[in-house]
């Protein structure tokens, strides 16, 4: 078999696997707050820059974060990517390990008109709930008994897109993703009376449907260095407008005892409401040598969440979202047929993001380090990897907090297509 058609097959294969895949993830708290814990759009080449990418051009792989640089892709492009995960919650009474991998991202790109317009699809996830919180609440006008209670999350919002990116000329471009966010989460609550003699479990399961667009307007300028020509300073835009997200909202009481349900009845069906998700200012500059060298970029994000509302019209933030990341990537000699090493791309990075809900009062922040390479496996395609470390929260500061591993797994397949025979 060629290796289009193994690349072309893989493709669909992972495709059709991926309703299977997604949501499956690891559990952290940190995910039960308004649609959950927020994947962002970076593919595994950029997770080993420590998530950068706003204003980098990447020609072998799909710079998914900023639409405006898909002008340099001049190929056709096929990428999939696969993220595991291990998290380790610690309090201070209590430490819960959890660990899990689904698919992080489908994507395809080729060029309209090489050089000028260059369009994109993809499936990615845009939120996830996992999570599960268990404490015990003491029962008014007694002594000694007490309710255990457990709230549990699952679900969450997939994005299905369609980037197009557009040269005016030959240092600046634009772009717009319009993003189609679908699927549900779910919110179990359960109240356990244990000091009765047959324990009775009272659950209410919520379930919100989300389905709406989203859309993203991307500018990147491209300006040749005064000290040599073959270094480029990079700048990029993107904005993610407010959306609305239309939603409908199902609701369910149950009654249980230790061997099952005993009656339930469904009190809320799909009633309709509305979403409210603020906007967000991303951008990044990067200073590059040509061609295929080195990159050193710095990216920075913000979105106020005083915006945000949900079903009810209530916000549960308290803070707003702001990112900062930095990140290198270097190949020693791309055209190198010797040394195998020298055509590798390695990557490192650095991240800080700021969350904007409180925990004990005070702000979550999520520090992480990246590390990445880029194995070539034919001219023209790699496998990529990427790894990331970090710490999100502080248990001095909000009593509890999260260490994590992610491993990043990704495979890019560039081709030729629509190429005008001369001979036939």
């Amino acid at each position: 078999m060629s290796i289009d058609k193994f690349s072309f097959n893989l493709f669909l294969g992972l495709l059709f696997s991926g309703s299977l895949a997604y949501g499956q993830a690891a559990r952290s708290p940190f995910s039960s707050y308004g649609l959950g814990e927020q994947y962002g759009t970076a593919l595994t080449q950029s997770m080993g820059m420590g998530g950068v990418g706003f204003s980098n051009p990447q020609f072998m792989s799909v710079n998914n974060q900023n639409p405006a640089l898909l002008v340099y892709n001049r190929l056709t492009v096929f990428q999939a990517g696969l993220i595991g995960e291990q998290r380790t919650q610690t309090s201070d009474t209590l430490t819960e390990k959890s660990g899990n991998g689904n698919l992080n991202y489908l994507i395809m790109s080729f060029p309209v008109k090489s050089g000028w317009w260059t369009t994109s699809l993809g499936l990615m996830p845009y939120s996830r709930l996992n999570y599960r919180l268990n404490y015990f609440v003491p029962v008014a006008g007694t002594v000694s008994d007490k309710v255990d209670v457990i709230e549990e999350g699952t679900g969450g919002v997939n994005q299905f897109y369609w980037s197009n990116g557009v040269s005016i000329n030959k240092d600046i471009s634009v772009g717009l993703k319009i993003a189609y966010l679908f699927s549900s989460a779910e919110n179990i609550y359960s109240n356990l009376l244990t000091t009765t003699v047959v324990p009775i479990s009272a659950k209410i399961i919520d379930r919100t449907f989300i389905s709406d667009f989203q859309f993203s307007p991307a500018l990147s300028i491209h300006l040749d260095s005064l000290t040599s020509k073959n270094h480029r300073l990079n700048i990029g835009i993107v904005y993610d407008f407010k959306t609305n997200l239309d939603a409908k909202f199902n609701r369910r009481i149950e009654r249980w005892n230790p061997v099952a349900m005993l009656d339930s009845a469904t009190v809320i069906h799909n009633q309709p409401g509305i979403v409210t998700v603020p906007g967000n200012l991303m951008f990044g500059i990067s200073f590059s040598k040509y061609p295929y060298k080195w990159t050193a970029a710095v990216d920075g994000s913000f979105s106020d969440y005083s915006l945000y509302r949900d079903l009810e019209g209530k916000n549960p933030y308290k803070s707003n979202n702001w990112k900062v990341a930095g990140g290198f990537e270097i190949t020693p000699d791309r055209n190198s047929l010797g040394q195998y090493l020298k055509r590798v791309t390695y990557r490192t990075g650095v991240s800080l993001e700021n969350y904007p809900f409180l925990a004990n009062g005070n702000m979550v922040r999520d520090f992480g380090i990246t590390f990445g390479l880029s194995l070539p496996v034919t001219r023209i395609s790699t496998l990529d990897l990427a790894l990331k470390v970090g710490k999100k929260g502080d248990l001095n500061l909000n009593t509890i907090e999260e260490n994590y591993l992610k491993l990043y797994f990704g495979i890019t397949f560039n081709d030729q297509w629509f190429i005008k025979r001369r001979f036939d």
